[in-house]
């Protein structure tokens, strides 16, 4: 049975703000995410045009996420043999995902995105046909709250609470009870979350599975985008697409880089802008 989920994601920021924020704290969260042993592969980053999105930028990636996986699903394969597969087509304010598993070839997932300057009233951002609305399940999500569920442990994702923070830079937040109703700038990110798993006696659960997985993703990263606000305010577009050059470069070094028993990170919390300066110093 197919399972159609419209995410909905309020933001206290611009539109423009908002492409900058999010290209940032994804490239921050991947390079959190990855060390010799598993993380986020880049494998290309190319211009494309598209008649339905127009043009944009297509990210193909793998995620080598072994230690990730829910226990019950590794009985099925070797943990590394469930590596995740990535196509993104971003034109903003739009966007189509599509990720795979090679392992469950049967299954299809795809995120379409529409980002909108509202608070989330869009009823039908889609514009999908009756067929489709009547099977849709629209939950709003409230990135002033917190998550204690399976994916939400797994991700680890900085915990900052939200309903304390104030931006230095934007005095924006905290993000108290009816912020979404009050806050000015505004903007909303609808995902759209379409999920196949024909597996006979596993798919309804995998179904579920991974779109609570998504929807956990969403959170975190959303939570980030505006927590970290301070990083990236004022970057611009072309400042985002050299630093996504550098941290793909980073990225490689890393999954390359044989790992040091024993050894952790100490001092001061770096930002990715810190982190890709070490690169460029060895390029």
């Amino acid at each position: 049975m197919v399972q159609i989920k419209e995410f909905r994601i309020v933001m206290p920021m611009s539109m423009e703000e908002y492409e900058i924020g999010l290209s940032y704290t994804i490239m921050k969260m991947e390079q959190q995410n990855t060390n010799s042993k598993e993380g986020v592969e880049v494998l290309q980053q190319v211009p494309f045009e598209d008649e339905k999105l127009g043009k944009g930028q297509l990210t193909s990636k793998v995620y080598h996420l072994q230690s990730k996986i829910p226990s019950w699903m590794k009985g099925f394969a070797p943990a590394s043999a469930l590596t995740v597969h990535e196509d993104s087509w971003c034109a903003f304010p739009k966007s189509r995902t599509v990720i795979k598993c090679p392992l469950f070839s049967k299954c299809s997932l795809t995120i379409d995105t529409v980002n909108r300057p509202d608070n989330g009233c869009s009823e039908n951002a889609h514009n999908l046909n009756s067929e489709q609305l009547a099977a849709r399940e629209v939950e709003i999500i409230d990135i002033a709250s917190m998550s204690r569920d399976y994916w939400s442990k797994v991700i680890s994702a900085p915990n900052v609470d939200l309903t304390a923070f104030k931006s230095q830079r934007t005095e924006r937040g905290p993000l108290l009870k009816g912020w979404m109703d009050s806050c000015r700038p505004v903007m909303t990110c609808y995902k759209l979350v379409i999920m196949d798993a024909p597996i006979w006696g596993l798919g309804e659960r995998l179904e579920d599975c991974i779109i609570a997985g998504e929807r956990a993703l969403f959170l975190a990263c959303h939570r980030l985008c505006f927590a970290w606000i301070d990083e990236w305010y004022g970057m611009t577009v072309e400042q985002i697409r050299e630093m996504e050059r550098q941290t793909d470069m980073l990225l490689k070094k890393t999954l390359k880089k044989p790992g040091k028993a024993g050894s952790k990170h100490k001092g001061k919390r770096k930002t990715l802008k810190d982190e890709i300066a070490v690169v460029g110093s060895c390029t």
